[in-house]
């Protein structure tokens, strides 16, 4: 993870191996976007240089340039941000983290960079260095960091109060969603429950969160058969990891769920072998809450905060779950279980359950669900609720994240699809509208009057695909920012 700092010299002065400048697009072509301070003659040289190539300023256009006269650093390189609207502009500041995020993946060779804001705004310094932060992660190999990647970030711009703030926070995020990263690309041999448990114990020394954990003799007596039965057919025994946050006097309690399978073989009803290539990944939605607790503890917002991560290995053997299966979730209701693969909504029924008996003021669950979700939207996460109110702010968060979500109804018209004549709920619906019974699932297990929304991020949580803007190939780390958003917005 790159050292992030607000640079004490210009743009032109500060020493590195680049010098990243932002290059907006407009109809008579690209130009430097404002607030680099660069001289005259510096500026006469790359314009034309732009026009020799016949830049763009897409983003995602990346043109590095040598012997450019009058900065101190080795290259500058000209990244594409897109028509910058606005300084506020959600959708620019997205062009913006995209841009500066693609600019910093072509430098892995390099050790130290210096990005300059494209004008004066903390929402622009933000974004800058959000950007660029995400997009200089590197993967680690088998848990051993890489050495490739740029060590040091400068961000030169404006250096009062707000813009050091919000380089601040831009780090704490971007180490939040690096962490993400780092779990989700952990293959499963290296990352299961108890292994998992074992990095947040390290994650939370010295810090402001404690950690609490359930074994499997503690979850059977708690009550909580719906992760006892996912997890019983492995080897590596389930946990429920419980992180919580609470800083003094503060007026709202937030919940957060995490969804943690750390590999999922589909169990008895096992998926084809293709199917399971990304199943490292269906931890994704407990590793991002993980982090977010982390980050939200580290920027000292005021408000409490727990994170719930139900953790447990899919696995099929002689001790695995069956369909047909009843169990006892937590608070006592009864599933029958019909798919084994459908595991996710058991670990988080029983950890949406515990969540509620402590009467937060909110439950936000995350999870790699359905497959219903990628059919449905690829990589725009579904977001669904039982309170409309809760759910727009859920949104809302996410636009200013600059995450990209889309509203889903519970249609009480599918609740029938979930009636068992062996239990009191069927644990999941037909083929129609598979996301959204999912969802209904769910919804049983909060505590009454509790606003709640349920985040699918199946899509957008991993990118099988090139690298991009500033996501990575493998874990993204998607939904940490929004969850930070979301608790600011309490603050």
């Amino acid at each position: 993870m790159a050292n992030l700092t607000l640079s004490t010299r210009t743009a032109a002065e500060a020493a590195g191996d680049a010098l990243v400048l932002g290059l907006v697009s407009a109809a008579d072509g690209a130009a430097l976007a404002p607030g680099h301070g660069l001289a005259r003659k510096t500026v006469t040289h790359l314009k034309s240089v732009v026009s020799d190539l016949d830049l763009t300023g897409k983003v995602g256009e990346v043109t590095a340039v040598a012997a450019v006269p009058g900065v101190a650093a080795r290259i500058v390189v000209l990244a594409g941000i897109g028509e910058l609207k606005g300084p506020e502009d959600g959708e620019s500041l997205e062009d913006v983290r995209r841009g500066f995020g693609a600019a910093l993946r072509s430098l892995s060779k390099k050790k130290k960079a210096v990005v300059a804001v494209p004008g004066t705004t903390p929402a622009l310094v933000a974004a800058t260095a959000e950007g660029a932060a995400l997009g200089a992660y590197t993967v680690s190999k088998a848990g051993v960091p890489s050495t490739d990647g740029v060590a040091t970030i400068a961000i030169a711009g404006p250096a009062d109060a707000a813009a050091r703030k919000a380089v601040k926070r831009a780090a704490v995020v971007a180490q939040a969603v690096a962490y993400t990263r780092d779990l989700v690309n952990l293959p499963p041999n290296l990352l299961f429950p108890a292994t998992f448990v074992d990095s947040l114990a390290d994650r939370v020394k010295g810090s402001k969160v404690k950690l609490k954990s359930y074994d499997m003799k503690q979850l059977r007596a708690g009550g909580f058969g719906g992760t006892v039965g996912v997890g019983q057919g492995s080897a590596n025994e389930p946990r429920i990891a419980v992180l919580t946050y609470a800083p003094a006097r503060a007026k709202t309690s937030i919940a957060l769920v995490g969804k943690g399978i750390t590999f999922d073989s589909g169990g008895l009803c096992i998926k084809p072998a293709t199917g399971m290539v990304t199943m490292k990944s269906d931890m994704a939605g407990a590793a991002a809450v993980a982090a977010a607790v982390l980050a939200i503890a580290e920027l000292g917002l005021p408000v409490a905060v727990t994170g719930y991560l139900g953790l447990a290995e899919n696995m099929p053997s002689s001790t695995a779950q069956r369909p047909s299966d009843v169990v006892t979730m937590r608070g006592g209701k009864t599933v029958e279980i019909l798919n084994t693969d459908a595991e996710g909504r058991m670990v988080l029924g029983d950890c949406i359950a515990l969540a509620s008996e402590a009467g937060p003021d909110a439950i936000v669950d995350v999870a790699t669900l359905t497959g219903a979700q990628v059919v449905a939207l690829a990589n725009t996460a579904a977001v669904m609720a039982n309170d409309d109110a809760f759910r727009e702010r859920v949104l809302e968060a996410a636009s200013v994240a600059g995450e990209a979500m889309w509203p889903m109804p519970l249609p009480k018209e599918l609740r029938p699809a979930l009636e068992s004549i062996n239990a009191d709920l069927a644990h999941k619906g037909g083929v129609e509208g598979g996301m959204l019974t999912a969802g209904i699932f769910l919804g049983e297990f909060v505590g009454e009057g509790i606003p709640w929304s349920h985040i699918d991020i199946a899509g957008p949580s991993f990118n099988e695909k090139t690298p991009n803007g500033y996501l990575p190939k493998g874990g993204t780390g998607f939904a940490v920012r929004t969850l930070v958003s979301l608790v600011e917005s309490y603050a």
